[in-house]
C-alpha cells in the first residue's frame, strides 16, 4: 500500500509540474530559474521549443551525474527527469500554445508557482527529484567546498535576471518575483504534506490510552512517571506520535477514556522512524 502510494504521488507530482512549466512558465516566459528557466530562455532565442531544450539539458545533466555520481543519481531521478520532459513535450505536440491562456500574467505566475512547487513538492516527499540543477547541486557538494544552495540561488538569479534582456522588464520581474516565491512555497508544501502531530498525555488511565494508541492506530507508545510539584501526586506520561488525519480520533477517544487527562499536542513537521518516513 505504501509503495502504490508512493508511486501515485511521484506521477501526480510529474503531471502538476509538467503543467505549470508548459502553460503557464513557457508561454509568459517566467524563467525562474533550473532547467525548465534555461529551456524558457533558450526556446525564446532560437527555433527549437523549450520543452525540447529541457529534454536535451535533463538528458546531459543526468549523463554527466552517471558520469560524475554513479548510481547516486537515482533510478526515481532518472525516471522522473525523462517523464516530465517528455510529458511537455507531449502538450507542445497536442496542445500547441502561441500565446498566454489569459492577460493576467500576475495570475498565471501565481499559478505557474503553485503548479510547479506543489509538483516538486510531491516529487520530494516520495523520495526522487525532477533532475535538473538539483544533479548539478549533488556534483557541486561532492566535489567543490561551497555552500552549493548559494550558489545554485545564484545561478537561478542570472537565469531569472536574463529574462529582462531576452523579454521585457515586466517578464523579468515576474521571473524574480516567482524565483523567490518559489523556494518557500516549496519548503511550505512539503512540511504540510509531511504534517504530524506530538502528544504529551498526562493521565491515570495509561494502559486504555495505549492500548487504542497501539491496537487502532497501529503507533508506539513511550511511558514515563511523572509528579506535579504542586499537588504531589503520582501520574502516567504518555509520548507518541500520529499522522495529523489520526489526531482527532485520538483526542477524542483520550476524552472518552480520562476526561481529566491532561493533553499537550503540538505540529510537528516531520517524524523520521518506522510508520513514519524512512531515515
Amino acid at each position: 500500500m505504501k509503495k502504490v502510494k508512493e508511486i501515485l504521488w511521484l506521477h501526480v507530482g510529474i503531471v502538476l509540474l509538467s503543467m505549470g512549466v508548459y502553460f503557464f512558465k513557457i508561454p509568459n516566459g517566467f524563467s525562474t530559474g533550473g532547467v525548465t528557466g534555461i529551456g524558457t530562455i533558450l526556446g525564446a532565442l532560437s527555433p527549437i521549443s523549450s520543452g525540447v531544450w529541457i529534454w536535451i539539458l535533463n538528458i546531459g545533466l543526468l549523463l554527466v551525474g552517471f558520469l560524475f555520481l554513479g548510481r547516486a543519481t537515482g533510478l526515481k531521478t532518472v525516471y522522473c527527469s525523462m517523464a516530465y520532459s517528455a510529458l511537455i513535450y507531449v502538450f507542445e505536440y497536442f496542445v500547441p500554445l502561441e500565446n498566454p491562456l489569459s492577460d493576467q500574467p500576475l495570475l498565471e505566475l501565481v499559478y505557474a508557482m503553485l503548479l510547479t512547487s506543489i509538483g516538486s513538492a510531491m516529487i520530494f516527499n516520495a523520495g526522487a527529484s525532477s533532475g535538473g540543477t538539483d544533479i548539478a547541486a549533488l556534483i557541486l557538494k561532492k566535489y567543490v567546498k561551497i555552500d552549493v544552495g548559494k550558489a545554485l540561488l545564484c545561478v537561478d538569479f542570472v537565469v531569472a535576471a536574463s529574462a529582462f534582456v531576452v523579454f521585457d522588464i515586466k517578464t523579468g520581474l515576474f521571473s524574480l518575483l516567482g524565483l523567490f516565491a518559489k523556494a518557500f512555497i516549496v519548503d511550505g508544501v512539503i512540511e504540510s504534506l509531511n504534517t504530524c502531530k506530538y502528544f504529551i498525555v498526562i493521565t491515570t488511565k495509561p494502559q486504555e490510552i495505549s492500548q487504542f494508541i497501539m491496537t487502532a492506530l497501529h503507533h508506539g507508545v513511550t511511558t514515563g512517571k511523572a509528579v506535579g510539584e504542586y499537588t504531589h501526586e503520582e501520574r502516567t506520561m504518555i509520548h507518541t506520535v500520529c499522522k495529523r488525519a489520526e489526531a482527532v480520533r485520538l483526542r477524542e477517544r483520550i476524552r472518552e477514556i480520562d476526561p481529566k487527562a491532561f493533553t499537550i499536542i503540538t505540529t510537528s513537521s516531520e517524524i523520521i522512524g518506522r510508520g513514519f518516513r524512512g531515515v
